[in-house]
């Protein structure tokens, strides 16, 4: 039986540069107390916790809540890539839906290293191979760290489909950084020109610079995850609910169709996001913001056709026209997303979450987008996985 998941309580504490930032138990500890106290509960209240990360050795999501509390309860180490902290919280959303838990806990945490992200084992294939051997074949430029590679080359196949301008992307990270200006939780808050973008430090000529990509961050979110019973029964605010979730992972045609953008996960969003449109029975234009992964400006702009917010091809109309911003379609990433805000990869999922739910119940301050009623999320993690989770205020 479906118990319609409620998200009663969310908690994060605000991103750093690696080096910067507190040890990974006390960044989980900040983002848990701050979700039990937003919620009104005691941790001896959670039935199960999941817990994601990327970078830590097995166990570390026990270590971390051992600092909240010692209750007994079911602890799930999570790791699946960048979707990592969304992946949590699809685990506790399932948990609560079908009956296996009342009150769950998803919680996202990293502790990253300076620099490009990279493999940790080189005495065994890398789950990438196959990534790697296809942008080989498309597009070389074996020099250029790997996520910088894949994001680029697919940037640059949408270039050279639909004539995309590089200055496009640069109005992405414009537009996240005009957001972020009114995020007090967000790693870089100065706005940027347009300017300043395409003159940042070049990655690959005429495809990247360097303010087109998100930062390394450490941070941690969190979120309680509840039946409306348990809520009714408790007098907790079951405003926000999980109306729709779907999880998907790649297919043939992640390498068959010799398409960057293919290998980067557009095919996994759209399945994802169509899935999650029929379940909630909505269609995009029903949906008022979004939190989607803009790991890279290349990725904003490709999701915004994969999650059907513009028809393919219809992403740079739709970028000039303003429609990704406060006054246009559909406000995207108003909390400055991961090029702003920072990309914590286990941290990230959760993140988004928390903004969606403050922008549901009303409570974004200046970033508010007036008379939200439907959010979505779109987290995606390479190798892959993808979670699009659709969310609604109740009243």
């Amino acid at each position: 039986m479906d118990q319609q998941p409620c998200v009663v309580g969310v908690g994060l504490v605000p991103f750093a540069k690696p080096g910067a930032s507190e040890p990974y138990p006390v960044l989980a500890l900040a983002a848990v107390r701050a979700a039990l106290r937003d919620a009104g509960l005691e941790y001896a209240r959670i039935q199960q916790a999941y817990a994601g990360f990327v970078y830590g050795d097995t166990g570390s999501g026990q270590r971390a809540l051992y600092e909240v509390g010692m209750t007994g309860i079911p602890v799930v180490n999570v790791n699946n890539a960048c979707s990592t902290g969304s992946t949590a919280l699809f685990l506790a959303r399932q948990a609560v839906a079908f009956g296996a838990a009342e009150c769950v806990l998803a919680l996202g945490f990293e502790q990253m290293n300076p620099g490009a992200i990279g493999m940790l084992f080189s005495d065994r294939p890398t789950p990438l191979d196959r990534f790697d051997a296809v942008t080989d074949a498309l597009v070389g430029h074996g020099e250029i760290p790997l996520a910088l590679r894949y994001f680029a080359g697919a940037g640059l196949a949408h270039m050279q489909q639909y004539g995309t301008k590089l200055s496009t992307f640069a109005k992405v990270r414009v537009k996240a950084s005009r957001h972020a200006a009114n995020n007090p939780l967000a790693l870089f808050r100065k706005i940027v020109s347009e300017e300043e973008v395409l003159g940042s430090p070049t990655i690959w000529p005429g495809v990247m610079t360097r303010l087109m990509a998100c930062p390394p961050t450490c941070g941690a979110g969190a979120a309680v995850v509840c039946s409306r019973a348990f809520a009714e029964r408790n007098g907790l605010d079951a405003g926000v609910r999980i109306r729709a979730q779907a999880m998907t992972t790649d297919r043939p045609e992640t390498f068959a169709a010799r398409d960057m953008r293919e290998l980067v996960g557009v095919g996994m969003a759209r399945a994802a996001a169509l899935q999650a449109y029929e379940r909630a029975g909505i269609c995009p234009g029903d949906i008022d913001v979004v939190e989607l992964h803009d790991c890279f400006a290349q990725n904003e702009l490709l999701s915004y056709e994969a999650l059907g917010l513009c028809p393919p091809g219809g992403a740079e109309q739709f970028i000039c026209d303003g429609d990704n911003t406060y006054g246009g379609r559909v406000v995207t990433n108003p909390s400055g997303g991961l090029l702003s805000k920072g990309h914590p990869l286990g941290a990230t999922g959760l993140a988004q979450c928390v903004e969606l739910v403050e922008q549901l119940r009303g409570n974004a301050g200046v970033r508010q987008v007036v008379g939200a009623r439907l959010a979505l999320q779109h987290n995606l993690g390479l190798g892959g996985a993808c979670v699009v989770t659709i969310y609604e205020r109740a009243h």
